[in-house]
Order: C-alpha cells, then sequence, then structure tokens
C-alpha cells in the first residue's frame, strides 16, 4: 500500500514588475550626477584657484575644530556669517586643513541646490521634460558659477539651496492643511533667519515670498503659528542678534558699507556692470575672468524674459480658477514671488558701488540669481513644448501608417492634410475658422521656433564657458602646485614668521595649519590690513621673521632693493613663481 502525497493549491504568484524611473526623471537623475562629478573632478584639478579669502574661512574652521574659537562673523568684519567654517570644521579636525576639505560641505551644498531645483520645478506644474531641462542648465559650471558654488569664501555657496528650500516651503505653506503645516513654518522661520546671518544677499526673495505667505495665509500668522514663525526665525538669527547685542554691532550698516568703497562710481559704470556683465556672468555664460561680446546675448534676453516670466505668472494667476490653495495659483503665485526676487537682487546690486568699481569679482552678488531658473525659463518651454508635441505626434502617426496595411499613397495623404490644418467640404464659416486656426498655429509654432532657439543658446552658451574652465584648469592646478612648493620650502628653511601681500598671508596659514604665521604688508612695506591681528602681533615679536611675494610682484621689487651683502641686508631664496627673501644672520 502506498501513501500519496496530494499537493496542496498554491496561489499563483504573479512576477514583480520592479519599478523603472520614468525616461526624463532618469536623466535628470544622470546630468545631476554628471554636474556634481564635474565639479569633483575640478576640486581634485584645484580648480577653482582659492585665495586668502577662502583661507580665512578655512582658519575659522580650524579654530572651531580644535576648540580655539567659534567665530560669529567673516574675520575682520561684522557681516558674513561662518556657516561655512561650522560645516567644515569636522572634517577639517578628521583630515587637517586643506582646500579640497573646505570645500567638501559647498560640493554637498551644490548638489542639494540640484535636488532642491528639480523638486521645486515638478511642484510649480512643470512635467518630468522641463525639470530635467532646469537641471541641465544648473549643472553647467562656468567660471563665476563654480566659484560661487564652490568657493568657501562666506555665504554663497549656501544661498541657492537655501532660496530652492524657501521656495518648496511656501508651496508647501499654500495647499497643505492647517495641521501639517506647523512644522513647516517653523522651517521656513529658521532658513530665513539663518540666511539673515549668513548673508543677506537672499534677503528679496524671503520679501518676496514672505509676501505671498501673508497674502494666502494671513488670518493663521495672527495666532499660534506667528509666533512660531517668529521664534524659529530669531533661533536662526541668533548668532547675528546675540554678537550685535554684545559688542554693540549694527550688522545692517557693515552690509550697506561693503556695497563699494572709495568714490562713488558712476550710475552708467553701475549700470553696465549690473545689467550687461551682471545676467552673463552670474548665470554662467562667460569665459574665465571676462565675457567676450558674443556671450553677451544673454544680457539683452535675460530682461525680456524676466518681463514675459512674470507677465506670463500673473496672467496665470489672474484667470486660474479655484481657491487661494488651488495648485494652480499656488504655482503661479511661487513663480511671480521667484521673479520678484530675482529683479530685487538684480536692482540692489545695480545700485551698489560694487556694480561700477569692480564688475568682473562683484557679479558674485548676483550668485543667487539661479534659485529662479524655474521660474525664468517657463514661458519658454511653454512656447517650445507644443512644437515639440507636434513634430512627435507627426512622427507617431508616421510610424502608424508605415505600420498599417491600407494603402500608404491614401494615409500619407490624409496625414499631410490633417496636419496643414485642412478641411473639406465644410460650410464658409468653418473655413475662415480653420483659416485664423492655421495662421494661430503659425504664430505658435513661430514663437515655438524662437523658445527653442533661445534654449539652444543657453545650453550652447553654458556648455562653451564650462569648456573654458575645463581649458584653464592646468594652469590653475600648475600654480597650486607652485603655492604647495613655497610651503614646502619654508618648512625646509624652518621659516614660521613672514610678512607678504594680502593675498599671500591668509592662504599660506591656512595651507600650514599655522605653522606659518604670516603678517600683512602693502607693496611699499607698511603694514596691510590682518584680518587676524594677533598673527601681526607674533610677527613682529620675531627678529628672524622672513618676507615673501610673487615673483615679479611690485612687493618682490620693492624688497629686491634690499638684497645685498652689507649687514641688515636680505637673501633671496627662489622658489617657482615666489621669492622668500630671510634677514641675514
Amino acid at each position: 500500500m502506498t501513501a500519496g502525497v496530494r499537493e496542496e493549491p498554491r496561489e499563483a504568484v504573479r512576477p514583480r514588475t520592479p519599478r523603472r524611473l520614468p525616461l526624463p526623471t532618469l536623466l535628470a537623475l544622470l546630468v545631476g550626477f554628471a554636474g556634481v562629478g564635474y565639479r569633483l573632478a575640478l576640486l581634485f584639478a584645484d580648480v577653482p584657484p582659492t585665495n586668502s579669502d577662502e583661507a580665512t574661512m578655512g582658519l575659522a574652521a580650524l579654530h572651531i575644530a580644535r576648540g580655539d574659537g567659534f567665530p560669529v562673523w567673516f574675520y575682520g568684519q561684522a557681516y558674513m556669517g561662518t556657516l561655512e567654517a561650522y560645516l567644515a570644521a569636522p572634517l577639517v579636525a578628521l583630515a587637517g586643513p586643506s582646500v579640497l576639505v573646505l570645500r567638501l560641505p559647498t560640493l554637498a551644498l551644490y548638489a542639494l541646490f540640484l535636488l532642491l531645483s528639480w523638486r521645486l520645478t515638478r511642484r510649480l506644474g512643470g512635467d518630468r521634460w522641463y525639470a530635467l531641462l532646469v537641471v541641465a542648465v544648473l549643472a553647467l559650471g562656468a567660471d563665476r558659477v563654480v566659484k560661487n558654488q564652490l568657493i568657501a569664501g562666506g555665504g554663497y555657496p549656501e544661498l541657492n539651496p537655501a532660496g530652492a528650500a524657501l521656495a518648496l516651503l511656501t508651496v508647501g505653506l499654500c495647499v497643505t492643511g492647517p495641521g501639517a503645516r506647523l512644522p513647516r513654518w517653523a522651517a521656513w522661520g529658521l532658513v530665513s533667519g539663518v540666511l539673515l546671518w549668513v548673508d543677506p544677499l537672499i534677503l528679496p526673495y524671503v520679501l518676496t515670498l514672505g509676501a505671498l505667505l501673508v497674502a494666502r495665509r494671513w488670518r493663521e500668522l495672527a495666532g499660534r503659528t506667528g509666533m512660531v514663525l517668529t521664534g524659529a526665525l530669531l533661533l536662526g538669527a541668533a548668532p547675528m542678534l546675540a554678537d550685535s547685542i554684545r559688542h554693540g554691532r549694527n550688522p545692517v550698516a557693515a552690509v550697506l558699507a561693503a556695497g563699494g568703497t572709495g568714490s562713488p562710481a558712476e550710475w552708467a559704470d553701475r549700470l553696465y556692470g549690473a545689467l550687461v556683465l551682471g545676467p552673463p556672468l552670474a548665470m554662467g555664460f562667460c569665459s574665465p575672468g571676462r565675457c567676450a561680446t558674443w556671450q553677451l546675448w544673454w544680457a539683452v534676453a535675460f530682461p525680456v524674459l524676466l518681463v514675459l516670466a512674470a507677465l506670463t505668472a500673473w496672467h496665470a494667476l489672474r484667470r486660474t480658477s479655484g481657491g487661494p490653495g488651488s495648485a494652480e495659483r499656488v504655482s503661479a503665485g511661487v513663480r511671480l514671488a521667484l521673479l520678484g526676487g530675482a529683479a530685487g537682487v538684480l536692482g540692489a546690486y545695480a545700485v551698489s558701488n560694487a556694480a561700477g568699481q569692480t564688475p568682473i569679482e562683484s557679479s558674485r552678488y548676483l550668485s543667487c540669481l539661479a534659485v529662479a531658473v524655474p521660474a525664468l525659463l517657463w514661458p519658454l518651454w511653454q512656447a517650445a513644448r507644443p512644437l515639440a508635441a507636434h513634430r512627435l505626434t507627426v512622427r507617431r502617426r508616421f510610424a502608424e501608417v508605415a505600420a498599417s496595411d491600407r494603402p500608404a499613397e491614401r494615409q500619407f495623404a490624409e496625414v499631410a492634410v490633417s496636419e496643414e490644418g485642412g478641411y473639406r467640404h465644410l460650410p464658409e464659416v468653418e473655413s475662415i475658422k480653420a483659416t485664423g486656426g492655421r495662421a494661430a498655429g503659425r504664430t505658435a509654432r513661430v514663437a515655438g521656433v524662437g523658445a527653442l532657439a533661445v534654449l539652444a543658446g543657453v545650453l550652447g552658451t553654458g556648455v562653451a564657458a564650462t569648456v573654458d574652465v575645463v581649458r584653464a584648469a592646468p594652469a590653475v592646478h600648475a600654480e597650486a602646485d607652485r603655492h604647495r612648493s613655497l610651503v614646502d620650502t619654508l618648512g625646509a628653511l624652518d621659516v614660521r614668521n613672514v610678512r607678504g601681500g594680502y593675498w599671500t598671508c591668509n592662504r599660506l596659514t591656512f595651507a600650514t595649519g599655522e605653522n606659518v604665521v604670516c603678517a600683512v604688508v602693502d607693496d611699499d612695506l607698511t603694514p596691510g590690513f590682518d584680518r587676524l591681528p594677533a598673527y601681526r602681533r607674533e610677527v613682529a615679536a620675531d627678529p628672524d621673521a622672513a618676507w615673501v611675494a610673487p615673483a615679479g610682484s611690485p612687493l618682490a621689487a620693492r624688497l629686491d632693493e634690499r638684497v645685498g651683502a652689507e649687514s641688515g641686508a636680505l637673501d633671496v631664496v627662489t622658489v617657482a613663481g615666489w621669492r622668500i627673501y630671510l634677514p641675514r644672520r
């Protein structure tokens, strides 16, 4: 007798189809990784070039890591908070002082900006392809752009991600229910407060987005929500407020005084620097350190596009049905706020002396124009999208014809007639309507072609400027190698205290981890501007303090006059690109 085993019925197991990212989302992810990878490669190539201002932030990070001090402001001034130093301090404590370590947090901030910009574009109603376009534009890296994003010189790397975060929070506050909004109010206030401490350049965005929130949610702000917002804002700005109360400083006056020094610039120079050079430099259309004439086309396109985008957002805000919290109205309102913030940033820069005195370098003050890119390019996308969709439809229909069994000649004729908007055997009135439709269609196609041309110009000019940065990288890397040779030579000579120019001193001190301390002198050998006065006192106490100057500089020429064999003269040691002057012993 055999015993059989009866199989129990099993439920049919359906294989799960793995979820795939939509193609534009996948492409946006790849483009984002390419943008971050490009900047990481630049960091390993010592691009962009560092300077003493960035080294000053590095010294603050070094002091924080050692517990020697916890500075509120950039050394030597009463404005521009030291958030970058606090972000870099743990890495400096682990790996020691270096430009690469100092810039890793700024690279992370850039990656966050890409992610937030993609999300913001989607929340503002843009489809995935438009979000891909925004990421592609922001992934490009011209000279001024990568300097703003990567140099830890105070303020600029954190402005754009914070601005995008504020815009996203504003969208959420306008569309969610009251119970879910309280944490967002706290986050909005905290980010705004930190920004006011770090750098008030972002203030126009804070004001325009804040005005939108007041217009939409003013009833909530009169109660507990207003208290939460105010408390979070004060918490974010606490370092600035505490220092101002403790030392009686006015950071607002300090910021206004920093808008250009010396005699006032002419208005013609200010407007040229702000409206002609500023937008192309800040948005990434110019070569390293200059703007070629052909790269200035964005100076004409930018204000036109700014006005067109604002009118488009205003029209959408006026005609969109639904309550104040409807997605369409919120999207239009936030786009309008972003464009108003961009206009405010540009206007504030135009009235400053810096726009007329140092327009190339001071264009960094316009770095946060990038926050408005999702709103700025919106009208171009709206005009170009129907044209692209029309082409895809034609191709799809011709592909269907090719796969069909019907006579090809008849089907192609029908497709051609339908695509031209023609009608057969229709009443006269319908013919008139068709004629008007064809005219409107031609206008839309012309607008679409123009929009595609501008978008192609944006991407093409940005790519060309990015290539220029790559071409200039070997020279920047060679200069960094020469500076490392200088550091090594000073160590071999057992030099601990030196005097040098402003753009030499703090860079040298940070590169050596304060093993070499430098006091600033001007070209006539008189004391210069020391951001850390303690360095000057230490150097003054050393009778064997050396001098360091770039080869061929006015300071080197002045020191060469003191080289000789007599008592008290200087001996010179030459390093590639540098001259070290040692007191004769």
